[in-house]
């Protein structure tokens, strides 16, 4: 019987950003949004690559890390105001 790749990678999808959102409360809003652009990126660059046969940690590691700098980009875009 063949596994399905997507059972295991949306729990942990889902784990991470449950995980994610309650570590948030002690934390500045740049923290929070660079936190939340990084798992949602981690998340979307993990699905892309195991949807299209990449490398799914390789595509976690870099849709973490243009989450990061999304997140930390729109909070000073919206802070600078």
């Amino acid at each position: 019987m063949k596994r399905s790749v997507f059972r295991p990678l949306l729990i942990a999808v889902a784990s991470v950003s449950l995980l994610s959102m309650t570590s948030c409360s002690n934390m500045d809003h740049t923290g929070q949004n660079m936190l939340y652009g990084g798992a949602v990126g981690a998340g979307l660059g993990a699905a892309t690559s195991a949807a299209y046969g990449g490398c799914v940690a390789c595509g976690a590691a870099v849709g973490g890390t243009v989450g990061v700098a999304s997140g930390y980009a729109l909070d000073q875009a919206y802070y600078s105001r």
